[in-house]
């Protein structure tokens, strides 16, 4: 999640092209097998007999952990993006090329397809009827209505995906900078997922990102697929905001401060 510059290198001796697409197929493939994985196994189960289920939080804090592994491991390749709407947020935001902006929202739809594909086959072989299930409750996509585990509205998934995308998209922008630290920029880009999926999980299941989104949509059924637009369009008009206005707002603090005695 631009866990180093908050773009890819561009100096000389820079990652080829293809390394960086696949530094952000295997982050991507991380981020979405770590929280859909949790999300599927673990959170409910055994429905919660003998209190072994990690529920919301364990589920928020297996986001955040995958995307700090991730960027950790995979960021001073490609810059650490792993979600097409951080790419196009960053790319608004000036910080990220737009000539290299469709080869990494592919790479990153491939990393979670291959995630979610695999997640289906250890699925399969679960107990009677396990994989069924999973898939009758949407494969932990995110939606609104009945993939809402709240049983939130539309309008209510679209806000809190758009605002916590946005606020997300800050963070990294923030941290990313001239002026951020980026050798802790993973931890705190990690904590900031962490944060608003405590927030949006119960609403919208918790996507802010349409490569997650589609890994999991094409193997939650027909409700899943016909709520898929909203969790590609609300995360990618949270980052564009985010891009488009980080620049203006923040330089204005910035200037404030300087003038300050």
């Amino acid at each position: 999640m631009a866990a180093t510059t908050g773009k890819a290198p561009v100096a000389g001796g820079a990652p080829a092209l293809s390394s960086r697409l696949l530094a952000e197929a295997a982050g991507t493939f991380v981020l979405v097998f770590g929280v859909i994985g949790a999300a599927l196994f673990g959170a409910g189960f055994d429905k919660g007999d003998g209190g072994l289920n990690i529920g919301f939080l364990g589920v928020a804090f297996a986001l955040g952990l995958s995307v700090l592994v991730g960027a950790s491991a995979f960021g001073p390749v490609s810059g650490g993006h792993f979600n097409p709407a951080v790419t196009l947020g960053l790319a608004v935001g000036r910080r990220f090329a737009w000539r290299d902006v469709g080869g990494y929202i592919v790479a990153q739809i491939v990393g979670g397809l291959l995630a979610s594909t695999l997640l289906l086959a250890i699925a399969a072989g679960g107990p009677d009827g396990f994989l069924a299930s999973a898939q009758k409750g949407g494969f932990a996509s995110t939606g609104w209505g009945e993939l809402s585990p709240g049983g939130f509205p539309l309008l209510s998934a679209l806000l809190v995906e758009t605002i916590t995308t946005c606020v997300f998209v800050w963070v990294i922008l923030a941290v990313t900078g001239p002026e951020g630290n980026t050798a802790t920029a993973p931890i705190t880009i990690g904590l900031t997922l962490t944060l608003i999926a405590l927030v949006a999980i119960p609403i919208s299941n918790g996507s802010f990102n349409p490569a997650r989104s589609i890994a999991t949509a094409v193997y939650g059924g027909p409700v899943a697929l016909e709520q898929l637009w909203m969790s590609v369009v609300a995360p990618i008009l949270g980052a564009v905001i985010a891009g488009a206005t980080y620049s203006v707002l923040f330089a204005r603090f910035r200037r404030s401060d300087q003038k300050a005695p």
